[in-house]
């Protein structure tokens, strides 16, 4: 790989860096308000709801497609995410 290449390649992680630390700031945020809905949750079972994941992921698809990112691409960002908050929920629930 020549020299140059290997600039741009480093600028654009250097690039890629910063915008994951401001993905850091937005989870941190959006780790919160997850917290503050699990405070309002009585039982376990409620922590689960399909039916708000399906429009969550239904209107992440028609965002996707309107600013033209790949479909699957945010499809399983989100699916993963959405996992990754259902594991924390468990994790942090306590019982009332």
């Amino acid at each position: 790989m020549s020299l140059n290449k290997n600039k741009k390649i480093r600028k654009i992680r250097k690039k890629l860096d910063i915008l994951d630390n401001k993905l850091l700031n937005i989870i941190k945020i959006r780790t919160a308000l997850v917290h503050k809905i699990l405070m309002n949750k009585k039982t376990k079972n409620q922590i689960i709801d399909r039916k708000r994941i399906n429009v969550i992921l239904k209107n992440i698809k028609k965002k996707s497609i309107k600013k033209k990112i790949d479909t699957e691409l945010t499809k399983r960002i989100w699916g993963n995410m959405i996992k990754a908050y259902i594991n924390f929920e468990y994790r942090k629930f306590k019982k009332k």
